[in-house]
């Protein structure tokens, strides 16, 4: 969806969501997951996660319409240890999966202190920061990954192996909102890339190759047979492969570079795993735990780090809630016809 045209209309949070939610029920997704998915993207919008917004709307329903997704699965789960869940996203969306499973995971961290859950024929197609914040509002230290579609190459790689596979980080902060980050192990995501071919903007130089492996700061060259490189050289793609063992290795889900919708036209989210590790930090012998984070994150505050993560998350939120979420006429038309 294109983010170009002026920013004239500012929709309370809640007017987008309903509009959203009637875009997937249009197109085949159940009215409990359609109200998940809605929260969810209207959520990244509202927060400033461009990438992960409304922007993701068009391949939302084009994923659907290509009969790739099952708008309408019921994922399953299995006890598989005292603090291990395995879920079965049944080849539907992650989130809806991932909702389902939150009371057995909250029952399973009062009991063991720590659970892990592990979702397997799953799409994600957003951020990750969304799934792990209502375990950070309960005090809880949570991790996830998701592994996607390949376009990222190994250190030295002349092809796409990896997908960008992000990895979120999640903890609650005393007297404050939760400290969560989420970002690519690639140079950049893929929907930054893509919205920078979209604008004709250069990304910084070394952050892909060509299709003849030449490197390039091109995105349409990049995404013309080319791929992303991982952030950090060979450490970035070191972190690349263990998001690849964990959420789709441990997790039973495809590899990024086993992703093969081809026979499908028209869609674009991969369908492979998630890892979701959640923590109570009370069982590691420190009451004094959000204290703590909040003094370690004042110190790195006063050493001259002026923005941490989540920052910028909050206050965009802010302001969308007290002023409503700002869409410009042409993304807003693009919604309502999509919505019929």
């Amino acid at each position: 969806m294109s983010t170009n045209g002026s920013t004239n209309i500012f929709l309370p949070v809640s007017d987008l969501t309903d509009l959203l939610t009637r875009i997937f029920i249009r197109n085949g997704v159940s009215r409990d997951s359609a109200g998940i998915l809605a929260a969810n993207c209207a959520w990244c919008e509202r927060d400033g996660s461009l990438s992960h917004g409304i922007f993701r709307m068009p391949g939302y329903v084009a994923t659907l319409k290509s009969g790739w997704v099952d708008g309408c699965a019921k994922a399953t789960t299995e006890i598989a240890g005292a603090a291990f869940l395995r879920v079965d996203a049944q080849n539907g969306f992650a989130q809806p999966a991932w909702q389902d499973s939150l009371p057995q995971v909250f029952k399973m961290v009062s009991e063991q202190g720590v659970a892990v859950v592990a979702i397997r024929n799953s799409h994600h197609f957003s951020a990750l920061w969304p799934d792990l914040e209502p375990l950070a509002d309960k005090g809880l230290i949570a991790l996830s990954m998701v592994t996607g579609l390949a376009c990222v190459a190994p250190y030295g790689g002349r092809r796409p192996v990896f997908g960008t596979n992000p990895i979120a980080f999640a903890t609650p902060v005393a007297d404050a909102h939760p400290m969560i980050f989420d970002f690519a192990t690639s140079s950049i995501s893929n929907g930054d890339l893509r919205i920078a071919a979209k604008s004709g903007h250069q990304i910084p130089p070394e952050s892909g190759i060509d299709a003849s492996g030449n490197l390039s700061a091109d995105p349409s060259a990049i995404l013309s047979g080319g791929a992303l490189l991982p952030f950090g050289g060979h450490k970035g793609a070191a972190i690349s492969l263990m998001v690849e063992i964990l959420a789709s290795g441990l997790t039973g889900g495809l590899f990024s570079s086993e992703v093969d919708f081809s026979s499908h036209p028209g869609a674009e989210s991969p369908r492979t795993g998630q890892v979701i590790i959640a923590i109570d930090p009370q069982r590691g012998g420190n009451g004094a735990f959000e204290r703590r984070v909040r003094q370690l994150i004042d110190t790195v505050r006063d050493a001259g780090q002026t923005r941490l993560p989540s920052d910028r998350r909050y206050r965009t939120r802010e302001l969308a809630l007290s002023n409503g979420i700002p869409l410009s006429q042409e993304q807003h038309e693009a919604l309502l016809a999509m919505a019929g």
